[in-house]
This record gives structure tokens, C-alpha cells and sequence, in this order.
């Protein structure tokens, strides 16, 4: 998506492009300020509200950004007909105008996590599913370990928590093209341990942190692009990234597909381990890349099918096609 300023600037006439193009820096830089004070306004407006009054509101802008917003309604429900074929298409539009309110909960939850989520507190508003021998691994911290989820549910409280009861993991993820905006908001992720890395020129800390026996968060359902290894999600070739199943086949680390799915519309999530994939399982594997690739993103899948409607489709995870196979509509 162009940034602000960049479409302000392209309907200038082509004179006074030179010109723009010198006070551009100045000019986005701007705009970047005055959208991260907005967001600091909207922060400790939301805070007088409790987090309910505050989710019930998040659902109504995300029910109104579902009814105006053409471009992601529809390829959110073109990636659910295609995902799931024997729905019919009144429930593929309660999922995806659920995707969207979601999307507008996770903003005010991630605002609010620091406040409710505590050493003293996390009980209140966190179950611990099927995650026994992932904790034991946390604890025991033998070798190294790789944690993946995927845009669904709340994914930012599941690293949170886990630093919050002193497990330090450090997290890769893409800083937002506003400097401000991202710095205040990795600071929220940041504060009760949890370390987050730039994914551009993440290598040298991930390789040290996994050679220090730490953990290394990432989020596993991304589109890859054309270097990326095509495995199967919801039926279709998706293009997945190489980088997680070669770190975990040097290392020789588990890969822990986990997820924090809500329960209900309040601030509470049930926290869980889909599967574990052990290094036992890949090395008699003749293509173990593939193997492990295709295992975690089965395993993703699975998670997403349990609540759709708590999955991003509007992300474009299927963008890349296979050489040969042309882009359907809204890929």
C-alpha cells in the first residue's frame, strides 16, 4: 500500500515533482507524527473504558469497516469460498465480517495487555492448553526451541504471557513503515521480557539465541514469494518459507505450532500446542524440508478450522501461484 505522502504527491503535476520529491522525507515524516500522537490519543481515551465496553465497541467498527470496506470483504470471502467449499455463502460472510471485527479487537487488546496481563493476574484471562511439554522444554532449556503461529486469534498475547511467567523468547517480526507507531507498539510487546527483532537482518540473532538454547518466535503463515516451497493450506499451493524448517534442521530443535485462540468476545484466550514437531520425526524423512514445512502449515490449518472466523483473511496467503498456474481473483 503507498505510504501517505506518496499518494499525495502523485497527482502533482510533473513540474513541481522535483520539488516534492526534496520535501517528501519532511513531508511523510509529518504524517507519521501526527498518526502516532492520534494513536497515543486513542489509547488513553480507550483506557476510561474497561476492556468490555471497549471490545463491544472494537466489533461494531469492525462490523462498519466489513460493510464499507469493498476491496477486503471480498477477498476475505473469496479465500473462505475457495477454503471452504461446502459452507454456504450466508455463513462465509458471518466468518468473514467475524475476520474483520477481530482484526479491530486485536488493536485494543494489544493497548491493554500490559495493564491486565500480570505475574498476579494472567489466570484471570489465560488457559494453558495442551502446553505441559512445552513449558517443560521452556524450563529445562536442553537445546533450543522454534515457536510458530499464524495471523489468527490473538497471537500477540501468546509471546506476552509466555514472558510474562519469565520464558524469554525473541520474536521476528516487520516493523510498520511508521517509525513512531512501531516503536510504541513493539515497546508493548517488549516490556515483560519478550525481545522483538527486525525480520530484515534477523539471521545473526536468531542463529545466537538458538545456539544459546533460547526460543525464536515467528509467524509461519506468511507468503513467501517465489523462493518460497509450495505446500498445501486449505487445499491450495501456498507459498511457505524455507528459513524455519533449515533453522530447525542445523539446530535440531523442536518446532512448536501453538495459538491463542479467544474464548467468547471478552479479553480471554485459551493458549494451546497443536503440534510439536520432534527432530525424531523429520530425519528419516527423504525430503525433510518439505516434511517439516508441510507438517506445521497442516498443523496451522487445523488450528484456523477449529474457529475460522477467528482467522486474517483478508491476508493475501495464497499471493504467489506455481509456476505455470495462474493468480485467481483477489490472490
Amino acid at each position: 500500500m503507498p505510504r501517505a505522502w506518496e499518494r499525495l504527491t502523485a497527482k502533482l503535476p510533473k513540474a513541481l515533482a522535483p520539488a516534492a520529491q526534496k520535501i517528501a522525507p519532511l513531508g511523510q515524516d509529518l504524517i507519521d507524527r501526527a498518526l502516532y500522537v492520534a494513536v497515543r490519543i486513542v489509547s488513553v481515551a480507550l483506557h476510561s473504558f474497561s476492556i468490555d465496553t471497549n471490545l463491544r465497541t472494537a466489533k461494531l467498527l469492525g462490523s462498519l469497516l466489513y460493510a464499507i470496506d469493498k476491496k477486503h470483504r471480498e477477498r476475505a470471502l473469496a479465500n473462505l469460498r475457495r477454503s471452504f467449499p461446502e459452507l454456504t455463502e450466508q455463513q462465509r460472510q458471518r466468518l468473514a465480517r467475524r475476520s474483520v471485527q477481530q482484526m479491530v479487537m486485536l488493536f485494543v487488546e494489544v493497548l491493554f495487555t500490559t495493564r491486565l496481563i500480570r505475574l498476579d493476574t494472567w489466570t484471570r484471562y489465560v488457559e494453558l492448553a495442551n502446553f505441559h511439554d512445552v513449558v517443560d522444554m521452556l524450563v529445562r532449556r536442553e537445546r533450543g526451541l522454534i515457536l510458530l503461529t499464524g495471523h489468527y486469534g490473538n497471537w500477540e498475547v501468546l509471546g506476552y504471557v509466555l514472558a510474562t511467567l519469565g520464558f524469554e523468547t525473541t520474536s521476528i517480526a516487520r516493523p510498520l513503515d511508521n517509525r513512531y507507531v512501531s516503536k510504541f507498539l513493539f515497546d508493548v510487546r517488549e516490556k515483560t521480557g519478550q525481545r522483538i527483532i527486525a525480520k530484515h537482518g534477523a539471521t545473526p540473532e536468531i542463529t545466537a539465541t538458538l545456539d544459546d538454547r533460547g526460543a525464536v518466535g515467528f509467524i509461519a503463515d506468511q507468503n513467501a514469494g517465489t523462493k518460497g516451497v509450495f505446500v498445501d493450506f486449505f487445499g491450495r499451493k501456498a507459498s511457505t518459507y524455507k528459513s524455519i524448517g533449515l533453522l530447525a534442521m542445523e539446530y535440531e530443535v523442536p518446532v512448536v505450532i501453538g495459538y491463542a485462540r479467544r474464548v467468547g468476545d471478552r479479553f480471554c484466550f485459551r493458549i494451546g500446542a497443536q503440534d510439536i514437531i520432534y527432530p525424531d520425526d523429520w530425519r528419516v524423512r527423504d525430503d525433510p524440508l518439505r516434511y517439516i514445512t508441510q507438517r506445521y502449515t497442516k498443523a496451522l490449518e487445523d488450528v484456523v478450522r477449529v474457529d475460522p472466523g477467528q482467522y486474517w483473511w483478508v491476508h493475501r496467503r495464497w499471493k504467489t501461484r506455481p509456476k505455470g498456474e495462474p493468480a485467481e481473483a483477489y490472490d
